[in-house]
């Protein structure tokens, strides 16, 4: 088997087991004369969900192949889910239990026993999943929550992969010293302290353990899980990446100069509505890859990069998707399985999806892969030839190129961008800049180990580029320049296929831009509208320019990289704004 049991991890000593591991393990070894937990499959768990106030049945079918993997009924339809007032991640509800002192331990392992305590007095359901579909990283999860929370049961399951469809490549995966995750959700959690009436997470991710408390996002089930699993990758020397991935092969090209490519990799990192979905799963860049190439995509959002294999794992086998842009008539739709947090609407006497935010912000829907394309993805593919950072930043043009590593990696861990309705925060805070550092609000160990990591991989040979998804600088007298997306997926088809050279960018030392004569072939007048050389109103835009580079240089300096000064030092002095 993959990962280990509490018994198989802890047996040696058990007093290695924290307190709060041992809490959760006691609720799921709970059992008496008049009740037991309930272990649902898929199926069992759509069943249950079907009729759980809050949940509506539509009228459209739920995607076949997905319905036939379920062993589900078959005139199953899409199960919609709105949760109330709360259609994001709470970040603010999370606590680390491994962060936290004696007298804050202490506290969290009470709040824990006693919410325990009432889960014992209700009807209780479980599901076990398997988190990663390559052999070599695959980690068996199971998640605790109530009956009448059985939709959450059921996307989380086809969220991941449930754990009785995949038990025979599971036994046959790669053993690892990791323990198996827990997750505990209660969403009708009765808050002790004010300070949690939006909810509690409580976090352990060195034990594999999660309390979900008081809380009915999906999201929040789906990110904790995946923290876990993303952490566990880390403790066994692999980067974690909250990123997309995709793979093209130049080999059968119709054009033979492409051949000499090969196989290459890009990867995304940005938040949610920074494109790095659009990027990774554009069929074609808008049409600008060349004929006969071949896509493979791992995923839009999670994986893991092996230094050792050089090589990239999956842990989803769906896509968790928002529904902003997707209509009534949208072909995605076919590919649906579950939604949450969207309007329905009656046509032809058929209830349907609506989707478009016209209830509220982020609509969510979880899609299967074959919304890629059949045999469109995989779940290994090679390391990643080049690592996009996308921000959100006036001050930078669409594509930067970074010649010095210590640069890549000092812009990765200040990636500057926005919140959006993905994360539950208010309207003021979604007009801010934040940094986000390598675009992974879920990290939970120290940043100096990402910063380690992402520099082993541009020393590996990886590339790092940065794009900005949002708007350029203004000129005099014009609007802020919103970089088409179209733009952008035409400077990923160049950057793969070596179409641009570069040269030095006067602002920053380390960091380059496309010449003129190699990038105005590609996108005509791209030159001389990005270029910080032509702007009329140099004195505003460099007094920000240095501004966003201190506020990225104090961010660091101020950071938990403090514990590793050679490598502070090289971030920092690459930071360097050349504005004279």
């Amino acid at each position: 088997m993959s990962s280990k049991t509490t018994y198989e991890y802890y047996g040696a000593n058990f007093k290695k087991m924290s307190p709060l591991r041992a809490v959760a393990q006691s609720l799921f070894f709970h059992r008496n004369a008049k009740s037991k937990i309930e272990v649902l499959t898929a199926s069992k768990a759509y069943n249950l969900a079907s009729c759980q106030a809050g949940v509506t049945v539509t009228d459209m079918p739920i995607y076949e192949e997905a319905k036939k993997r379920f062993s589900l009924p078959e005139n199953a339809c899409i199960l919609n889910d709105n949760h109330g007032a709360i259609v994001g991640r709470n970040a603010g509800a999370r606590k680390f239990y491994n962060k936290s002192d004696s007298a804050a331990k202490a506290h969290l392992e009470e709040v824990a026993r006693e919410a325990v305590f009432c889960l014992q007095k209700k009807s209780l359901i479980q599901g076990n999943a398997v988190i990663g579909l390559d052999s070599d990283l695959m980690l068996k999860a199971s998640m605790i929550t109530i009956e009448s929370d059985a939709n959450n049961l059921w996307n989380w399951l086809h969220n991941f992969m449930p754990y009785e469809l995949y038990e025979e490549e599971y036994k046959k995966s790669k053993p690892l010293p990791i323990q198996d995750i827990l997750v505990i959700a209660d969403p009708e959690w009765v808050a002790p302290k004010p300070e949690y009436k939006e909810g509690l997470v409580i976090v352990d991710p060195y034990e594999n353990i999660i309390f979900s408390l008081g809380m009915r996002y999906f999201g929040e089930r789906k990110k904790g899980t995946l923290t876990l699993a993303w952490t566990s990758g880390m403790r066994l020397g692999q980067i974690a990446c909250h990123a997309g991935i995709k793979e093209i092969d130049f080999r059968n090209c119709k054009n033979e100069k492409f051949h000499r490519l090969q196989k290459r990799s890009i990867a995304f990192f940005g938040l949610s509505g920074s494109g790095k979905s659009s990027q990774t799963n554009s069929h074609d860049h808008a049409g600008s890859l060349p004929e006969g190439f071949v896509r493979t995509i791992l995923h839009d959002d999670a994986f893991q990069v092996d230094l050792e294999e050089r090589a990239c794992r999956v842990w989803e086998p769906t896509l968790f998707d928002k529904t902003d842009s997707r209509d009534l008539s949208h072909p995605d739709w076919k590919y649906c399985i579950s939604s949450q947090n969207n309007a329905l609407i009656e046509k032809d006497k058929k209830l349907h999806i609506l989707g478009m935010d016209v209830r509220n912000g982020n609509g969510r829907a979880i899609f299967d892969r074959d919304l890629l394309g059949k045999n469109a993805y995989t779940n290994r593919c090679g390391f990643p030839h080049a690592i996009c950072w996308l921000m959100k930043d006036e001050t930078l043009p669409p594509v930067l190129r970074f010649s010095n590593n210590a640069l890549a990696v000092a812009m990765g861990s200040t990636l500057m961008t926005k919140r959006t309705a993905a994360e539950n925060v208010p309207l003021e805070e979604m007009k801010k800049l934040v940094f986000e550092p390598f675009a992974n609000p879920f990290r939970v160990y120290e940043l100096y180990r990402d910063c380690e990591g992402f520099m082993k991989i541009f020393e590996a040979g990886a590339h790092c580029y940065s794009f900005n998804s949002g708007f350029f600088w203004s000129q005099e007298g014009t609007p802020e320049i919103k970089i088409p997306l179209k733009t952008s997926l035409r400077l990923s088809t160049a950057i793969l296929c070596d179409e641009l050279q570069w040269e030095p960018w006067e602002m920053l030392k380390g960091a380059m831009v496309p010449t003129k004569e190699s990038i105005e072939p590609i996108l005509p007048g791209y030159h001389d509208l990005y270029s910080t050389k032509n702007l009329k109103d140099k004195i505003a835009y460099k007094t920000l320019f240095i501004d966003r580079f201190q506020q990225r240089y104090g961010f660091l300096k101020h950071s938990d990289l403090v514990e590793k000064p050679d490598l502070l030092t090289k971030l920092l002095e690459s930071l360097q704004a050349n504005v004279t």
